[in-house]
């Protein structure tokens, strides 16, 4: 999992993206943020969680969401490893997660430089050259 920044419409926007051991991308997430709360709503979209209030999905000009509570959540599919960058964002969203019950204690974060080559690497594909 990584964000990198990216211009849509000439708004600057952090591309949150998840991918597979393969490189597949599994889920992305567009959010005019990068914090806690940021990733806490792409780690909950990328896991499948199901809300049955609000969307997670959010426009940009929405901000961010409201707050998730356990009772809204329910997952769909669990991960065994989540390999992250040195984002402090990450380690807060993760430990809010598995506070509220909603990802399982035996998930692992992982934050090791470079166990998450694979995104960089992919992130050339999706970035524009320094000129256009």
């Amino acid at each position: 999992m990584d964000e990198t920044y990216i211009k849509i419409k000439k708004v600057w926007t952090y591309l949150y993206r998840a991918v597979d051991s393969q490189g597949n991308t599994l889920e992305f997430l567009l959010s005019p943020t990068r914090d806690a709360e940021a990733a806490k709503r792409f780690f909950c979209k990328a896991l499948h969680v199901s809300t049955c209030s609000a969307p997670q999905n959010h426009p940009i000009e929405e901000g961010v969401a409201q707050p998730l509570t356990p009772t809204d959540l329910i997952i769909t599919r669990t991960p065994r490893v989540i390999n992250v960058d040195k984002n402090v964002a990450y380690p807060k969203a993760i430990a809010e997660l598995k506070g509220a019950g909603v990802l399982p204690e035996h998930v692992e974060l992982r934050q090791v430089k470079y166990l998450n080559n694979l995104i960089e690497q992919d992130h050339r594909f999706i970035q524009p050259f320094p000129n256009a």
